[in-house]
């Protein structure tokens, strides 16, 4: 659906250390980066823009699609690694669907950062 996410981020080094770490699961790595920010991607069809902004920026929920169920575990430990707060350990969510398994995480500037998987385990 989406080409391009961009967003602000009050703290560029430290965001960008988070998500390229918390994402490495799915494959994001570095497109480009220059003086506005860095570009993410693990397709190369979508990417997420990190830039830099000088104001504290909007808090965002953003969620990323993993294909395995472990995928989303490593992303929850390493982004408690990392310093982000639990918002919501691994596991189904039944709420939302029989086979929504994802895990929740507050980042730097208070993003909620999610990772999920629509698939049966495997």
């Amino acid at each position: 659906m989406f080409d391009h996410v961009v967003f602000g981020v009050s703290d560029y080094e430290v965001s960008k250390a988070f998500f390229l770490k918390v994402l490495a699961p799915i494959g994001i790595t570095v497109v480009s980066e220059g003086e506005l920010g860095i570009e993410l991607s693990s397709d190369g069809k979508s990417s997420l823009c990190i830039r830099r902004i000088e104001e504290k920026a909007a808090h965002l929920h953003l969620a990323f699609v993993a294909s395995r169920r472990d995928q989303v575990d490593e992303f929850h430990r390493l982004a408690l690694e990392a310093g982000a707060q639990d918002n919501g350990a691994p596991g189904l969510r039944p709420n939302y669907s029989g086979k929504y398994y994802a895990a929740f995480v507050i980042g730097p500037d208070g993003h909620n950062i999610e990772m999920v998987c629509h698939e049966d385990q495997t």
